[in-house]
C-alpha cells in the first residue's frame, strides 16, 4: 500500500457536471495504487448508481456509504421517482437526520484514520440546503489526519471552505444535454 506522506483537502464545486465523477476518478486511481478509499454520499440513497457496483468490485480498497433518505420505489422506478430528493427550501426531518448521521460518521472515520482518502460527496449541497452547518464541516476539515486526503464535492462551496482547502476545482457548465431534452443516461450520469 502506498501511504500518503502529506494529505490535502480538495474541493470539487461549481454548477457543471463532473464533481462526483472527478472524485470517483481519484478513487479509482488511488485503489490502483493499493490505497484505501471511502466515499460517503450525502443526500443520496439510490440503489441504482453504477459507482455502487464498481465499488463492490474494487472492495476492500474502495467503499461507498450512502447517507440520504432511502428510495422506497422498486428498482425500475427508483431514478425517475425523485421522492428521495431533498427539497432545497424545506428539507424533511429525515433528510436532516441522515445528513447529521453522515457528518457524525465522517468525524468517526477521520478519528480512526483507517483510510488514505475520504470523499464526502455532496457535502457542500448538504450545507447549502441547511442540513448541516458550514462550521461543522470546517471543524471536520481541520480534524483531517495529516496523511489523509479529504475531498468535498457539491455546488456552491462556501468561501470559508474554499480558503481552508488546498485545492479547489470549479466545474462550470457551458452546455448540457439536459438543455436539449436528453435525460440522465445509465453508465454516464448514474
Amino acid at each position: 500500500m502506498t501511504a500518503l506522506s502529506k494529505g490535502l483537502a480538495q474541493i470539487y464545486t461549481g454548477d457543471g457536471k463532473g464533481k462526483t465523477t472527478a472524485a470517483l476518478g481519484l478513487a479509482l486511481r488511488a485503489a490502483g495504487h493499493g490505497m484505501k478509499v471511502l466515499m460517503i454520499q450525502f443526500m443520496k440513497n439510490v440503489r441504482y448508481y453504477g459507482e455502487l457496483e464498481s465499488a463492490k468490485r474494487l472492495a476492500p480498497l474502495f467503499e461507498i456509504i450512502q447517507k440520504g433518505r432511502p428510495c422506497t420505489k422498486p428498482d425500475a422506478e427508483c431514478l425517475e421517482c425523485r421522492t428521495c430528493f431533498v427539497h432545497p427550501e424545506k428539507p424533511a426531518p429525515e433528510d436532516v437526520r441522515a445528513a447529521r448521521e453522515g457528518l457524525d460518521l465522517s468525524f468517526e472515520i477521520l478519528r480512526k484514520a483507517e483510510y488514505d482518502i475520504v470523499i464526502l460527496d455532496e457535502i457542500l449541497c448538504a450545507i447549502k440546503f441547511g442540513l448541516i452547518s458550514c462550521d461543522d464541516v470546517v471543524r471536520l476539515v481541520k480534524a483531517k489526519p495529516p496523511n489523509m486526503e479529504l475531498v468535498l464535492t457539491g455546488r456552491d462551496a462556501p468561501q470559508q471552505l474554499i480558503e481552508l482547502a488546498d485545492l479547489v476545482t470549479e466545474m462550470r457548465q457551458m452546455k448540457h444535454p439536459y438543455q436539449h431534452g436528453i435525460t440522465a443516461r445509465e453508465g454516464i450520469e448514474y
